[in-house]
């Protein structure tokens, strides 16, 4: 029975993978931004652990870590939470870009570093939920579109680092899917939002699983995923 640490399990991506992790009887360790959100996720999956800590404050994630037990084996990372604003860069504040940067790139990096030591035991796996916006950057999303470039580079260079340890490191670019984070960019855009035009949740989750269960033998390592409509 595998054991997987998830960020952004409440909605979303994050929520269809997780379900179909629990609903195969896998164990999940479910990362809750307070202790009310992680009483909420331990009550929504029966049996899965919650870690509590702030991706918004990747400096104080340490401290968290620190007064709680992480698990012993760790068979998959999976970096899914993220936060949106867009803005024109002569628009955009400092704590705009900084928001971005902590929860879509620091945060991951300092999670992974925190749980690197269970991930080579288990010579398990790091997913990177990334974005098409970490491949090409659109007027008003630089901000975004940078943090999720910046997580790309990380993807690469921690698979290339820690390949001789046996971790398979794996980029999802999922285009728009509708999730209350795509509700939140059509309204920053200005435009109706209509969840049918976009890519379900599930379907992202059953590439990540795919990516998840690949035998030993081989792996992916990037992975793209558009609307088919």
């Amino acid at each position: 029975m595998a054991t997987h640490v998830i960020t952004g399990a409440g909605s979303g991506i994050g929520a269809a993978v997780a379900r179909r992790l629990h609903e195969r009887g896998d164990d999940l360790v479910l990362f809750a931004r307070n202790a009310g959100r992680a009483k909420e996720l331990a009550a929504r999956y029966e049996g899965a652990r919650t870690l509590v800590g702030d991706l918004a404050e990747p400096d104080r994630l340490s401290w968290a870590f620190s007064h709680q037990s992480l698990p012993d084996r760790v068979d998959s990372l999976l970096h899914i939470a993220g936060v949106v604003d867009l803005g024109r860069v002569g628009d955009l504040t400092p704590k705009t870009w900084r928001s971005q940067l902590d929860v879509n790139l620091i945060a991951p990096a300092e999670l992974t570093r925190h749980f690197l030591p269970q991930l080579r035991v288990a010579q398990g796996h790091v997913v990177f939920v990334n974005s098409g916006a970490g491949l090409s950057a659109s007027a008003e999303w630089s901000a975004y579109a940078a943090s999720k470039h910046g997580l790309k580079a990380l993807a690469d260079s921690l698979r290339h680092e820690e390949k001789p340890n046996g971790l398979r490191v794996t980029s999802v670019y999922p285009g728009r899917t509708a999730s209350p984070m795509q509700a939140k960019v059509h309204q920053q855009e200005g435009k109706e939002y209509d969840a049918e035009r976009w890519i379900d949740p599930e379907s992202v989750a059953t590439t990540i699983l795919m990516a998840l269960d690949l035998p030993r033998d081989a792996e992916v390592n990037d992975l793209t995923v558009r609307p088919g409509r």
